[in-house]
């Protein structure tokens, strides 16, 4: 069974233990032998996928009890495999989600790494710089590329350390991995919407 998670500037693939990823414009060609069994956040592609048998929306396999309005179906994926916690998917945005006792607490939203450096560009190109992840934190920057990468990932950790208070924190998501190292209290799981999905589906058997 092949899993596929359909974002806004990529679409994740799961089969076997393995992940692999493609762009849009390669998925435009991508013509699988199998059925593949996904969940999108990008309606122009779940659009043109409803005429495809070989793909399978499982969006409405899922009950997940909430009150908030308009959540991804990725970050309800992620959050049904987790009784009491906090979900950090942090890809193109950076996704909070607190859970509590299977009850859904409510989440916010962060711009992603990527997405700031392209807020900093466009205000200058003096600020055109990539962000560099092992910034000292600890110490206040004496030159602007340093300063840039301070003013990004010490107030997202500050804030992630605000929310999660003593719970148990889920990374995911390609800048998953980056951000767990800066908590103990913490695990980094590439694998957790999948998870989530693989539930969802096998519920209905």
């Amino acid at each position: 069974m092949i899993l596929c998670d359909i974002g806004n500037h990529s679409i994740d693939f799961f089969h076997d233990g393995k992940i692999w990823s493609m762009n849009h414009s390669e998925f435009q060609n991508y013509k699988p032998k199998e059925k593949i069994y996904y969940i999108s956040v990008n309606k122009k592609i779940t659009n043109r996928l409803k005429s495809d048998s070989n793909f399978i929306d499982i969006e409405p396999y899922f009950n997940f009890d909430t009150i908030y309005q308009g959540m991804g179906i990725d970050r309800i994926a992620a959050c049904t495999t987790i009784s009491d916690g906090m979900i950090v998917d942090a890809g193109s945005a950076i996704t909070v989600d607190i859970m509590s006792n299977k009850l859904h607490l409510g989440g916010y939203i962060l711009p992603g790494l990527a997405a700031y450096e392209q807020c900093y560009c466009g205000i200058s190109d003096q600020l055109n710089f990539r962000l560099k992840p092992n910034i000292d934190l600890d110490a206040l920057p004496q030159k602007t590329t340093d300063a840039l990468s301070y003013g990004v990932i010490k107030p997202i950790l500050m804030i992630l350390k605000d929310s999660c208070k003593d719970k148990m924190i889920y990374f995911t998501g390609g800048d998953g991995k980056f951000f767990s190292k800066h908590f103990q209290n913490s695990i980094y799981d590439r694998t957790l919407i999948f998870r989530g999905m693989k539930k969802a589906i096998e519920a209905l058997n």
